[in-house]
């Protein structure tokens, strides 16, 4: 004890540089500020000098859970954003930061039965927009220039399209071809940039998963498909989530990977340097979570959807997608439970390409 007491005295008063005594340099004074605990947000931490991340004054005043949202803003901001939810169209409010699909609809659905938004706390009663996401579609609707500036130049769309291509070719799509390979059928659809259905097929390929896979008759089938494609600026091609790991369906991954490389060889035109891909992968993953169709690591059927867009676009005037009549009643019957010939590929067609054009928008 007596020598630990003598060190720190011969530290202090000697000048010895240590955590006591900080040498003699050029390092710049810090200001001292305070920063708030994240455990305990009315402890305050002493920092010093580092720069935060600039935030809006209706984040800051709405951090905590239990304060009202309508405290957060001026009477202003709060007419502004109730317009927007109370009158928006469906497509409209998908343009909000985190708006886009089920949280669109469920705003609809609920002002059409209890009324318009009389305040901002009314809006976390629609499912699916807690106290948190509520503050940020606000702040989204105050400010969207914000969501236009990150949209701007050339970003990285690899978390759901393969090659990266500059999202101002993207934009410009004026239409697609969505393709899905199944273990027997390859079904297509193309749509437009508004998502109208111009043309939704599918097509047997007798060769598929027969005998040793021979090249030839893999190719035969798929040309034979490919030559009834319409014209288009992409053709997005799914890409199959099996794992290799999972050794049982080891003959499934290779089918699929086998017609995917066929598609990308036989739709990929001859192209300079320099030229975009005309052909692209889409994650099969990444549409399932764009619909909600992930459960566990599974991606579930999407039948229920495509059968909820069908039927809107026959009674709503401002339908999600937009299917032609005579689209509606050839593939009415396609996605029933009891049906032995269930359209899962025109399913996965459809809904790739819906997801193509409304993940473009966030």
């Amino acid at each position: 004890m007596w020598i630990a007491k003598r060190l720190l005295s011969s530290f202090v008063l000697k000048g010895h540089y240590s955590l006591f005594c900080r040498p003699p340099s050029s390092l710049p004074e810090y200001e001292l500020r305070f920063l708030h605990c994240t455990c305990c947000k009315r402890s305050r931490i002493m920092v010093s000098g580092f720069d935060t991340l600039n935030s809006s004054i209706s984040s800051e005043l709405c951090q905590e859970n239990d304060k009202p949202l309508d405290s957060c803003y001026t009477a202003e901001q709060r007419a502004a954003i109730l317009q927007r939810l109370n009158t928006a169209t469906e497509s409209e409010l998908a343009q909000v930061k985190l708006l886009r699909g089920r949280k669109a609809v469920n705003i609809i659905d609920y002002r059409t039965r209890h009324g318009p938004f009389n305040s901002l706390e009314s809006v976390i009663n629609v499912p699916l927009l807690k106290h948190k996401s509520a503050v940020i579609v606000f702040d989204s609707i105050l400010k969207p220039a914000d969501s236009k500036e990150r949209k701007k130049g050339k970003v990285n769309l690899a978390k759901f399209i393969r090659p990266e291509v500059d999202r101002a070719l993207l934009e410009d799509t004026s239409s697609i071809v969505s393709i899905v390979c199944g273990t027997n059928k390859i079904a297509w659809t193309h749509m437009d940039q508004a998502k109208t259905v111009l043309d939704w097929q599918q097509a047997e390929c007798k060769s598929f998963m027969k005998g040793t896979y021979m090249a030839s008759d893999y190719l035969k089938d798929i040309s034979t498909v490919i030559s009834s494609f319409p014209a288009a600026d992409f053709f997005v091609v799914e890409k199959p989530s099996i794992s290799p790991q999972n050794t049982s369906l080891y003959p499934v991954m290779v089918h699929l990977r086998t017609v995917e490389a066929m598609l990308f060889a036989l739709l990929t035109p001859a192209r300079e340097p320099g030229c975009p891909p005309k052909v692209l992968n889409m994650l099969r993953t990444a549409i399932g979570r764009h619909f909600n169709l992930i459960v566990g690591d599974c991606r579930t059927s999407g039948a229920e959807t495509v059968r909820k867009m069908m039927t809107e676009s026959v009674m709503k005037q401002d339908p999600r997608v937009l299917f032609p009549h005579d689209l509606v009643l050839k593939h009415r019957n396609s996605f029933e439970m009891r049906s032995r010939n269930r359209g899962e590929e025109l399913c996965d067609a459809l809904l790739q390409a819906v997801a193509f054009f409304e993940l473009l928008q966030e």
